[in-house]
């Protein structure tokens, strides 16, 4: 007893189901996990919020606001599970624990497709925001094709297995959130303040509010810009003290997001129309913030300066006088930070992918062909290349028709609900089936059903998800299709590769290869 006792959380249920020690080196911490995590969503801003304006119009904070309460309902469940489940599967490994392997296949393989659509979209938003350099890379082919190039250079990077710096992302993130304070600020004193009707007839004037079915297809839309759930659970294997940083970084994430989102959206409809915010052609939805630096820097005139000046409007004028510095920095800084957050975010999908089809591979949900390792570099080049074309091809369509966007973003929310969805049943599996299982971190607000205490944050998160997700399914064609389509195929890899192993009676041989993901 004395050495159980000396376990680790999580030792009694995880090791056994191990044979091999994880490749992957404990070393990230709170802020580690945060700034990878807040990557992935801070850079969905840069992005998500333009497309949800392309649907939404002038309900755009308010269905933002409704998927957020929806996102932290996730985040608190991907809390228990990867506190509880400290591996690089994120919403597939709770659902193997939770239920079976198909079930864990099936998140996983939707999990994947959100890794894919995410690559995609964010890198087809860096060329918009460096067109404040190089004006040409607003047209479809040019700036498509960069986009395509960026995807190819990143994938040979992880294949030749470049290191990142942790400490550079937690800097970026640092600048990025202080941006981003600096522009709601701005945006506060210098648009909305002196003409406060200005937010309200962008969001219920006429022509502004949208249809029943598009209010409620943009909470979907939404959850775009919410994907730094699963980043966080992904990396637990190779965080110190997992059970007590994972969820401290979820709540982090939680007030990190909820402030900033709500912020950026109220002065993005104060700052222009809605239909300016959601046009890809010749508004700002492939680069949203940019357009709000428009309108900041069009709202720090000389003229105002003198005006302040003259007026003497007290300490006004100082602020003014700073202003003016600052008026011609501020796209620069933009479009820079924009384009830097948006590679790391279209680089953390990689990662994603790398790290999520190893583990699958491990538990014989994947060939073992998707973790084999370059000889050379050390890194599972198959999955990194495999994916990656996938990712460019899914970017073809942009050369020539950039409304297109619009179905990447119903893609995403395709594989991105199934795998919350899931998540939150995974967690209410757990409880019901392995109610003893050791959970250093437990979700309150338990309702107590067949002697089972089960989380109400995720009864309500998994009844949400699920709802929009099929909505979505009913709404849009493209996005039912095309999932069920990636989804047949996975499982047709699935059982054709579990049905030859059974046949051949072949063991999956011990994986002694070293992975560095970078």
């Amino acid at each position: 007893m004395a050495n159980h006792d000396l376990r680790k959380p999580g030792d009694t249920f995880y090791a056994p189901k191990r044979p091999l020690r994880s490749p992957l080196r404990r070393v990230l911490s709170t802020s580690g996990l945060f700034s990878s995590g807040y990557g992935d969503v801070g850079s969905s801003i840069y992005y998500g919020l333009g497309l949800i304006a392309l649907v939404a119009l002038g309900a755009t904070p308010i269905v933002l606001g409704i998927a957020g309460i929806i996102y932290v309902f996730n985040a608190l469940s991907y809390a228990e599970g990867g506190a509880m489940l400290p591996e690089a599967g994120g919403s597939a490994s709770f659902a193997r624990h939770g239920f079976n392997n198909l079930i864990g296949f099936i998140a996983g393989w939707a999990l994947m497709l959100s890794y894919i659509v995410t690559m995609a979209i964010s890198a087809y938003t860096i060329p918009p925001y460096l067109a404040y350099f190089w004006p040409v890379l607003k047209e479809p082919l040019p700036g498509t094709a960069l986009s395509m190039g960026i995807i190819f250079f990143l994938m040979v990077m992880n294949v030749i297995g470049i290191k990142e710096s942790s400490r550079m992302n937690i800097l970026f993130i640092v600048i990025d959130i202080l941006t981003q304070l600096t522009m709601i600020a701005l945006g506060i004193f210098l648009i909305l303040l002196p003409n406060p009707g200005v937010l309200i007839e962008h969001m219920f004037g006429a022509g502004n509010w949208p249809s029943t079915n598009d209010f409620i297809y943009g909470i979907a839309i939404a959850a775009l810009c919410f994907t730094g759930v699963e980043t966080v659970s992904q990396l637990g294997e190779e965080t110190r003290k997992p059970e007590k940083r994972i969820p401290r970084a979820y709540i982090m994430m939680i007030v990190a997001v909820l402030v900033l989102f709500a912020g950026i959206s109220i002065v993005a409809l104060s700052a222009m129309t809605p239909q300016m915010l959601g046009d890809p052609v010749n508004g700002w939805a492939r680069d949203p913030v940019a357009g709000i630096a428009d309108g900041i820097f069009n709202a720090i005139s000389p003229q105002d300066i003198a005006s302040g000046i003259t007026t003497e409007r007290g300490p006004q004028i100082l602020l003014m006088a700073l202003l003016t510095s600052f008026r011609s920095l501020l796209p620069v800084l933009v479009s820079l930070l924009a384009a830097s957050i948006l590679l790391t975010a279209t680089n953390a999908g990689l990662m994603g992918i790398s790290r999520l089809t190893y583990n699958l591979s491990s538990h014989d949900q994947l060939p073992s062909a998707f973790k084999r390792v370059h000889h050379k570099f050390r890194t599972p080049y198959i999955a990194i290349i495999l994916f990656c074309c996938i990712s460019i091809i899914l970017l073809v369509p942009g050369l020539f028709a950039p409304s297109f966007f619009s179905d990447l973003g119903a893609l995403y929310v395709f594989g991105s609900l199934l795998c919350f969805a899931l998540a939150h049943a995974s967690i209410l599996g757990l409880r019901i089936r392995k109610p003893d299982m050791p959970r250093p971190f437990k979700l309150k607000l338990n309702i107590r059903i067949r002697g089972k205490d089960l989380p109400l944050t995720a009864i309500l998160g998994l009844a949400a998800t699920l709802t929009i997700w099929i909505i979505i399914l009913i709404t849009q064609p493209f996005s039912r299709w095309a999932g069920f389509a990636w989804m047949g195929i996975g499982l047709i890899i699935y059982f054709t590769y579990r049905f030859l192993k059974r046949k051949l009676n072949v063991e999956t041989p011990p994986d002694d290869n070293n992975i560095s993901s970078r």
